[in-house]
């Protein structure tokens, strides 16, 4: 009897050995790509508990801000040029995707996370990723908290490794991009009575709930959470990217270096040629000052840093 198209079961059965041997080594992982969305603003999942991605397309814009707080310059202002399409998370990974991937690989984060208290962040003792210390159970659609660096670098090389896929972090040039979407004010919103509107930030909702964090000034909005919100719970930007603003910084791939040398890269890469004591983070938090949740606010913070406030969005090339 014969079988795919016509081989003998032999034959057949040494087929689907030699097919699985490739899967396993990345062989047919063109395969893959090539049934991957290419179009702007598609979504996709390359497997069914995977994170949902957004095709960001290719273009150019301005990177930076010409100012910023004292030791934390956001300058020079460049031109930049995003040169291919990518795909960036939809939302920040989720606390149950972190949690697949911890039950899945045994991997261990960090204990002890940093949180805004008293008028400054002091570690909470006992606290990490399942318990962040909100003072509540977290909740499965929740972005993760309490993550370093190379936590989220674990995680995208495990996601990577499951899909055959290139899965990474967001470079700093990537991350600003697709935060603006387009938009090239200093924040992403006209006034901030509209940050309500894509961005869980501090609002009139978490100064409610949180008096004692009275030296953050609350945004003239209420999204209706006064904590980390389920990611998705916002209006998306114009790439249909949700939470880039607000909710919780986001670690990127890149170094810090303050400022942009002449020999950074320009076309969307990171920048990782210097000595890495910093890492960079994005996006502002829930219980961050507006004045954080721009785009070219640049965060710089240790790899080991664990931080109530501080989780990822991942980033897969095309």
């Amino acid at each position: 009897m014969a079988d795919l198209n016509g081989s003998t079961p032999d034959t057949a059965a040494r087929l689907r050995v030699a097919l699985t041997a490739l899967a396993a080594c990345g062989w047919l992982a063109g395969a893959a790509h090539a049934a991957t969305p290419q179009q702007p603003g598609a979504v996709f999942k390359d497997c069914p508990d995977c994170p949902e991605m957004v095709v960001v397309p290719p273009g150019k814009f301005t990177m930076g801000f010409e100012g910023g707080e004292r030791g934390r310059y956001e300058g020079p202002v460049r031109d930049m040029e995003v040169r291919r399409s990518f795909a960036a998370g939809r939302t920040e990974v989720t606390n149950g995707q972190y949690r697949r991937f911890v039950t899945e690989t045994g991997h261990v984060s960090g204990k002890g996370c940093n949180a805004l208290k008293d008028g400054g962040y002091k570690v909470l003792p006992g606290t990490d990723w399942s318990d962040p210390g909100y003072g509540r159970p977290i909740r499965e659609d929740e972005p993760v908290a309490c993550i370093d660096w190379n936590d989220a670098k674990a995680y995208a090389a495990w996601l990577a490794k499951r899909t055959g896929q290139r899965y990474r972090l967001l470079s700093e040039t990537e991350w600003e991009y697709a935060a603006r979407a387009g938009r090239m004010g200093r924040f992403t919103f006209n006034d901030p009575k509209d940050a309500c509107r894509e961005s869980n930030v501090f609002d009139q909702s978490a100064r409610r709930a949180r008096p004692e964090y009275s030296a953050v000034p609350a945004a003239p909005c209420d999204d209706g959470f006064p904590g980390p919100a389920p990611v998705g719970s916002l209006a998306p930007n114009a790439f249909g990217l949700h939470d880039m603003i607000g909710n919780v910084w986001e670690w990127v791939e890149d170094c810090y270096v303050m400022t942009h040398t002449d020999d950074a890269p320009r076309d969307g890469s990171a920048q990782v040629r210097y000595g890495c004591d910093r890492r960079g983070s994005k996006g502002g938090s829930w219980v961050s000052s507006i004045e954080r949740q721009r785009p070219a606010f640049r965060g710089r913070d240790p790899a080991e840093l664990t931080s109530q406030i501080f989780g990822f969005r991942i980033a897969r090339d095309l």
